[in-house]
């Protein structure tokens, strides 16, 4: 860790700042912890995500017994004519049947999911085998998101009899609740002289209660209380597996997921490469080739002037020489000359600083020191990252500062600079007004992009209110 320039110091990025880990969410403790956690427990049975969960595992339930079961049943029919000589081709269209089948299925739990889950999973390619009879056979049978989408709509089985069993959980809850209406107004009581009281329901398959009295139907609905309490969270487990589940077999794939993030990422590096060339060359036609044009011009007229003095003392036709015009020409040609080598100068900073030579903290520190705020900073970097990571990480602090400044009203900046777990993490914060969004077309926009060609990521913390925290992750090597 070392300190900036001016001698201030700030907090480092430790595993706690980093957005994402178990440190960062935290936990509350003591007697506020334990509010929040009644408050939570409290209100799940009335929160929309219960409701949509369960109806999540009930819709669930029949889909997956039905596609499981006649899953099974097309497969056990393809891989039983498979082993015989005769039927073999029979066998493997039964099994490009099945893959087909579980593609579709795999397709309803994924709007499934989407709809009532919110979780919008990616399609896998669809297969398009070409090629001859024999060729395309062989494609269908290797298709491996069709059977990866079998396995889920195998695996869906299990999971989702025990979606249908957390179901229970909620009509048993529901159904205990009204127990004393059922003693009171229905009459659902034991008849007299009967041993058997009104049977109590619990979503335990074991252990049954009776209420041989109508208090004793207010057990029920504390049994009721008690299992809508606990309901939600059943279904959150049943859900939580789901989800993986779904992530990991209905999606394209870790190559072709892969494969389709390194064509984006490819598109905006390529966008991201003729934009820099644009800017370059519009920088130059208006900035330094105007001030170069009108040196040469002044050279020319330069020139023309002692054309002219040397005719005159020649004899021929000629005015005498003009120093104190001369002087003006060589001064403004001076200028223009001066400035085209500024922005040349500026142009070429723009596109790899010079200050990046001795390394990121030491560009950082320039950067902060030439900030119109006050700007703590401080870095802990073990490992020197590529030159392509340290441009990007050093002009990303340069457009995040830039925003603080122009945007944020803050009095006061942050930036930290640290290395966890083989990433780069740089963090500017500010104690602005907040409100900071990502998206919309701000220039978090255009950062977001340019770190993901190197397959980075941002991360933006910024309530209405303020303070913002805006944290950049970079691999140390592009």
């Amino acid at each position: 860790m070392i300190e900036d320039r001016v001698g201030r110091r700030a907090a480092p990025i430790t595993a706690t700042a980093i957005p994402g880990t178990a440190e960062h969410a935290g936990a509350p403790t003591g007697r506020r912890g334990a509010r929040a956690f009644a408050r939570v427990v409290g209100r799940a049975p009335f929160a929309r995500w219960a409701w949509a969960e369960a109806a999540y595992c009930l819709i669930g339930f029949p889909l997956g017994l039905a596609g499981g079961v006649l899953l099974v049943v097309v497969l056990a029919l393809g891989a039983g004519f498979t082993v015989s000589v005769v039927f073999a081709v029979l066998g493997a269209l039964l099994f490009i049947a099945g893959l087909g089948l579980a593609r579709a299925l795999g397709a309803a739990h994924r709007r499934l999911a989407a709809r009532l889950l919110g979780d919008e999973t990616p399609s896998p390619p669809p297969l398009r085998p070409d090629g001859g009879f024999a060729a395309r056979l062989d494609a269908r049978l290797r298709d491996g998101a069709g059977w990866r989408s079998a396995a889920y709509v195998l695996a869906k089985l299990p999971v989702g009899c025990l979606g249908a069993y957390a179901v229970v959980w909620w009509l048993v809850g529901l159904v205990d609740l009204t127990a004393p209406l059922r003693w009171a107004v229905f009459g659902q009581r034991p008849e007299p002289g009967s041993s058997e009281g009104m049977p109590v329901l619990t979503p335990m398959p074991f252990g049954g209660l009776d209420a041989d009295t109508f208090a004793g139907t207010f057990l029920a609905v504390a049994i009721g209380v008690c299992t809508l309490l606990c309901a939600p969270w059943v279904t959150r487990l049943v859900t939580w597996t789901d989800r993986r589940l779904i992530g990991a077999l209905l999606g394209p794939g870790q190559m072709a997921e892969r494969v389709r993030d390194l064509e984006e990422t490819r598109a905006l590096a390529v966008d991201d490469s003729v934009a820099l060339l644009r800017r370059v060359e519009r920088d130059l036609h208006d900035g330094a080739q105007v001030r170069l044009v009108a040196v040469a011009m002044s050279l020319d007229m330069i020139r023309q002037r002692l054309d002219e003095s040397e005719s005159a003392d020649g004899g021929r036709d000629g005015g005498p020489l003009d120093v104190a015009r001369l002087r003006q020409l060589v001064d403004g040609a001076h200028h223009n000359a001066t400035e085209a080598l500024t922005e040349l100068r500026d142009l070429a900073r723009g596109i790899h600083p010079p200050v990046l030579d001795d390394g990121l903290p030491d560009a950082l520190a320039t950067l902060t020191a030439r900030s119109s705020i006050p700007v703590d900073l401080v870095t802990d970097m073990t490992e020197r990252p590529t030159p392509a990571i340290e441009t990007i990480a050093y002009f990303c602090a340069a457009e995040l500062l830039a925003n603080v400044i122009k945007h944020s009203g803050a009095g006061r900046a942050s930036v930290t600079v640290a290395q966890l777990d083989g990433r780069l993490y740089l963090q500017v914060g500010d104690d602005g007004r907040g409100g900071a969004d990502a998206g919309g077309g701000s220039g978090l926009t255009g950062l977001t992009q340019r770190v993901r060609t190197v397959d980075g990521g941002i991360h933006v913390e910024s309530p209405a209110g303020g303070p913002t925290a805006v944290t950049v992750e970079l691999p140390l090597h592009a």
